[in-house]
């Protein structure tokens, strides 16, 4: 008999679902499957609801937004094959959001291995490049020791998605094995021994600039970030799609570093003498397709803190480097603060900067049916404090990004992986994680035709998300390409819609059709009134593709 410590006999479902109990799962995601019906059946008396999506997509995307708002990993369940590969989609954006997720698979039985067998795929090679660690469970007796060191990969160092394969067989053979317990994570802590040198660097800066973002950040670390940043008369700038990591009414917010950067962050980056860059890794948007910095030595001096050792000199070489937390490098920042140095032109570059930021929020009227700057406008007034906003892929997403001011309680999912689909899913993870929270989703008519089937999800689930439509019948981003690069040879990027207001009245939610600016405020109260969410379809022209340049200037 192992001398691991005995418990009643239950199934390897059980064992797999109890586990998940024991770390405190409340909720997951997923589409059904023969493959896992032992975990669905041991999901039926445990307290962890399963919230039903009707694609795989969708279910991943939901999970890993999940991950990125709560911070513990979302859990999603899918069938193998094609649900696995229809599921790799939310793999892939977890894991360059920095989201903590883990993936269940139901797979075939390990007696049929290597026969082809329906729907065999490998999962190890199939997620081993978009993942953090892919396995599979062959022996029910060790789904104690893999979910414990699944849980710990996916919220240790950089976040992100872990894969587990569960052969149906081991999920129905009996084994009297405890459940794990719950999981103690550590925070890579700070080197005092830089920190002195780090800060006197930044000191004697005249033009410092601290980036900032990434997984990990808890309330604690975003706030001792504020306070470093407005006691040392620093700017900063967010990293693609994190500008919640600050308050960005703080006077020490510049805007963000991604796609469409304005030209004033450009200039920051480039200018600046010192960067401090918090838990970033310096990917593509953030760096102007690493031409704002020379690889892999820049002219600026560089101070890179990570969570993870392998981001530090992945691209560039840090002239100082910590390897540690967000939160903890956050704090130690906060606790030791600046020493004197170059205050009066760090304060003229500060308010320079802040006041371009202020200025770029403020997008020109648009000549369209539905002026989005007003749109924003009246969005910025009227959104609660603890607004959950989400949105997909696509030209309409700049509008969230670049033109609302996130507050201290208010929350951005956006996919850094550039995901189409990915918005109203997560903002499905969000109603069903916070209830009490109102949740607006951005989506573009094509962005919202790759997951409109999770309207059913969200009725049934009882959500109340509310979902902005900007129908300019095009996939506008492509579009936008298209006629920069080839300009009058339009193909594939028109689309014919249905009526959007009508698939959403059709699943049981509201919709109302906004044609004009004027109409939008009180469509929005309507909306933001009724008992299940829905649609508010706004007409926008092609044209306006863009808050600051139109379609036929390019």
């Amino acid at each position: 008999m192992s001398s691991r410590l005995q418990t009643e006999t239950r199934s390897g479902g059980q064992l797999l679902v109890s586990c998940l109990e024991s770390l405190g799962v409340s909720h997951s995601f997923g589409v059904p499957g023969e493959s896992y019906l032992a975990v669905l059946d041991a999901l039926h008396d445990a307290d962890i609801n399963f919230t039903l999506c009707r694609q795989e997509g969708a279910a991943s995307f939901a999970s890993a937004a999940w991950g990125k708002l709560t911070g513990a990993p979302g859990i999603c369940f899918v069938t193998r094959g094609p649900g696995a590969t229809n599921a790799s989609i939310g793999v892939h954006s977890a894991m360059q959001d920095s989201s903590p997720m883990i993936l269940f698979i139901g797979q075939i039985g390990t007696d049929q291995r290597d026969r082809e067998a329906f729907q065999e795929v490998d999962y190890r090679a199939f997620f081993g490049p978009i993942a953090k660690w892919a396995t599979e469970i062959d022996d029910a007796e060790r789904i104690p020791e893999v979910i414990s060191r699944a849980w710990h990969i996916a919220l240790s160092g950089r976040p992100g998605p872990v894969v587990i394969a569960l052969p149906e067989n081991m999920l129905t053979k009996m084994t009297n094995v405890a459940p794990c317990r719950a999981v103690q994570i550590a925070e890579a802590g700070v080197s005092h021994h830089h920190l002195a040198e780090a800060l006197s660097l930044l000191a004697g800066a005249a033009r410092p600039l601290v980036m900032a973002g990434g997984g990990g950040w808890n309330e604690a670390g975003k706030e001792n970030l504020r306070q470093f940043a407005e006691a040392s008369g620093l700017p900063v700038a967010a990293i693609f799609r994190y500008q919640d990591v600050m308050d960005n009414h703080s006077p020490a917010y510049i805007g963000d570093a991604g796609v469409g950067m304005a030209a004033h962050i450009r200039k920051a980056i480039k200018q600046a003498d010192v960067i401090l860059c918090l838990n970033g890794r310096f990917g593509e948007a953030a760096t102007g397709a690493w031409e704002l910095l020379s690889v892999p030595n820049p002219s600026q001096k560089i101070i890179h803190s990570h969570a993870s050792d392998a981001e530090i000199g992945k691209v560039y070489q840090p002239d100082i480097a910590f390897h540690a937390g967000p939160n903890e490098m956050a704090a130690a920042l906060s606790a030791t603060g600046l020493p004197n140095g170059n205050d009066l032109e760090r304060s003229g570059w500060l308010a320079s900067l802040r006041t371009e930021y202020e200025a770029s929020l403020r997008a020109p009227a648009q000549n369209s049916p539905v002026d989005m700057a007003a749109v924003m406008r009246h969005l910025q007034d009227v959104l609660p404090d603890d607004v959950i906003i989400t949105h997909g892929a696509g030209n309409f997403a700049l509008w969230p990004d670049k033109c609302f001011a996130f507050g201290r309680g208010q929350r951005l999912l956006g996919p850094q992986s550039g995901a189409m689909g990915y918005g109203f899913p997560a903002a499905l993870a969000a109603c069903v994680a916070y209830p009490e929270r109102m949740v607006v989703c951005f989506a573009g008519d094509g962005d919202i035709q790759m997951g409109i089937a999770e309207l059913g999800s969200a009725v049934q689930e009882g959500a109340k998300p509310l979902i902005l439509v900007l129908n300019n019948g095009s996939y506008g981003t492509i579009r936008m390409h298209q006629e920069r690069d080839y300009p009058g040879r339009v193909l594939g990027t028109t689309l014919v819609n249905p009526d959007f207001t009508a698939v959403a009245e059709a699943y049981g939610m509201m919709g109302i059709k906004v044609a004009r600016t004027e109409e939008f405020a009180a469509a929005f109260k309507t909306l933001s009134d009724a008992p299940h969410g829905g649609i508010l379809e706004l007409d926008i022209s092609l044209e306006a593709i863009t808050p600051t340049k139109k379609l036929s200037e390019l």
